[in-house]
């Protein structure tokens, strides 16, 4: 996690210094030709500040999701995740709004990380998805729609991605 929150921070840089170019990789929804940019958008930030905000989340969820998972169930996970709340971007948010950031990935993880114990019906996990959803239940209220100009859907998309990842990834053993 440590290496893919560098990575979003150096891509940061690089687009502040680039005047930033790669907010380009946003969605703007229902442009067929955006679709291309449903899982770069997941990298790119609006600034620092944005970048901030989703930084220690990431890295906290992130670093439990792989940690107990393994590294190929992981990115098979967030890139569902990744997937889910882009394409819903796409579909329903407003009209020449242009989206972008981690925060669809953090509520799917968030998603993730509650139920997967559940569905694995691992007691370790199920701990685990207690504690996060006690440490991190607020992040709810970002689901619901608001004026601010935060994605609500990229939340909502990405919890419903991350819900539906521990039956798509399910243990067997």
């Amino acid at each position: 996690m440590a290496a893919w929150v560098g990575l979003l921070w150096l891509l940061e840089a690089v687009d502040t210094a680039g005047g930033h170019a790669l907010d380009t990789y946003g969605v703007v929804p229902r442009h067929p030709g955006e679709l291309r940019d449903v899982i770069p958008s997941a990298f790119i930030h609006f600034g620092y500040g944005h970048l901030a905000a989703n930084t220690l989340p990431l890295f906290v969820l992130g670093f439990l999701a792989a940690a107990r998972g393994g590294l190929g169930r992981f990115f098979g996970v967030a890139t569902t995740i990744i997937v889910v709340s882009g394409m819903g971007v796409w579909l329903v948010a407003p009209s020449h709004t242009n989206t972008a950031g981690a925060s669809g990935l953090i509520f799917g993880l968030f998603g993730y990380l509650v139920t997967r114990g559940f569905v694995d019906r691992k007691p370790l996990d199920i701990a685990v998805g207690l504690g996060v959803a006690g440490l991190y239940w607020s992040i709810l209220w970002g689901v619901l729609p608001s004026g601010n100009g935060v994605s609500w859907q990229g939340h909502l998309f990405g919890l419903v991605g991350g819900l539906a990842a521990p039956f798509l990834f399910r243990r067997t053993t």
